[in-house]
């Protein structure tokens, strides 16, 4: 019988499921609420008694499964499995999360950041076709991303690589500042909160008639899918939202794309779903700002997993488990 793998994705409200066969088909999926409660003492309580009753209730053999992967916020040390400052889990100090997953389940696990393996899961069964040079962007409620290499995740020396989100796009005295202490973070223009900002500083300006612009003025509750919409409504206001924030995740895709040749860089989350009308602006500005031998061979594509990549991506952790891997 075909190995199977479990992924989790760890999330501040949901926890999700998914058991996969070891080419990253999805067999079945399902989801609990995650209970922060108490410094978040018991998701991974949660989370064993879930697989469990799972496994159980299907009749699935833990000997037909190779392991568990997971993707979760905060500080991950991806070889002791603990993970650390995950504020929106109540996981302030350090969680021996793989330690006891092992012990209550019975199988070996696996843990990496949730952008890392949101990245692993486009690479291998979505967009990127299982190249192993990809970078994975994540337009949210943050900007995140997964750099892979040769195959491999780029973690770095403090677990802080592949942070996109953070690679500084605008060193105006107008620029943004950053939670993260520094000013013109990708992540303080391109997240779905970043648009609205860049729309409430161009409405300022802006003279002509929109709709977008009157219900900023008016101090309407406006949100980037309400923008993207607009602009390809027709609005011009908020076209020129899109066009200047557009301009900027070329900028930043167009200097990882000089600096690493990647394949494809991988656009997703929520602020993706504008699909092919924010792909086509990304490129354009990717084509200005890159050398020809880097337009000419890296490619920029729209996430095609949405909310599965996570799963996908956690699961694939489990590959290492078997010498024979399907990444």
């Amino acid at each position: 019988m075909t190995k199977k793998i479990i992924g989790i994705d760890l999330g501040g409200t949901t926890i999700k499921f998914g058991i996969l066969t070891v080419a990253g088909e999805v067999q079945d999926k399902w989801a609990i609420e995650t209970n922060i409660i108490g410094n978040g003492q018991h998701i991974v309580p949660d989370i064993i008694a879930s697989i469990n009753r799972r496994l159980e209730l299907y009749k699935l053999d833990k000997a037909d499964f190779l392991g568990i992967g997971m993707g979760s916020p905060g500080s991950v040390d991806i070889a002791k499995n603990t993970v650390i400052g995950a504020y929106n889990l109540g996981w302030e100090t350090l969680q021996e999360v793989g330690a006891a997953i092992e012990a209550g389940v019975g199988l070996p696990f696996a843990i990496d950041n949730d952008a890392n393996v949101a990245a692993l899961g486009e690479r291998w069964v979505g967009a990127g076709e299982n190249n192993p040079d990809v970078i994975f962007m994540t337009l949210g409620t943050g900007v995140g991303g997964g750099i892979i290499a040769a195959g491999n995740l780029v973690h770095g020396v403090a677990g802080a690589g592949g942070e996109i989100g953070h690679v500084t796009v605008d060193i105006s005295p107008a620029a943004f500042a950053c939670t993260c202490g520094k000013s013109g973070c990708l992540e303080t223009i391109a997240s779905a909160t970043g648009v609205v900002r860049v729309a409430r500083q161009l409405a300022e300006e802006y003279e002509g008639e929109s709709a977008i612009k009157a219900a900023i003025d008016n101090g309407d509750t406006v949100t980037s899918k309400d923008i993207f919409m607009a602009a390809e409504a027709g609005d011009k206001f908020a076209d020129s939202v899109v066009e200047k924030v557009s301009q900027y995740l070329g900028l930043a895709s167009g200097n990882l794309g000089n600096t690493l040749n990647p394949d494809s860089i991988v656009i997703g989350g929520g602020v993706s779903a504008a699909g092919e009308f924010l792909r086509a602006r990304i490129e354009k500005y990717f084509n200005l700002y890159t050398f020809p031998q880097v337009r000419n061979s890296t490619k920029i594509k729209i996430a095609q997993l949405g909310n599965d990549a996570g799963i996908i991506g956690a699961a694939s952790l489990a590959l290492k488990f078997t010498e024979t891997e399907a990444v």
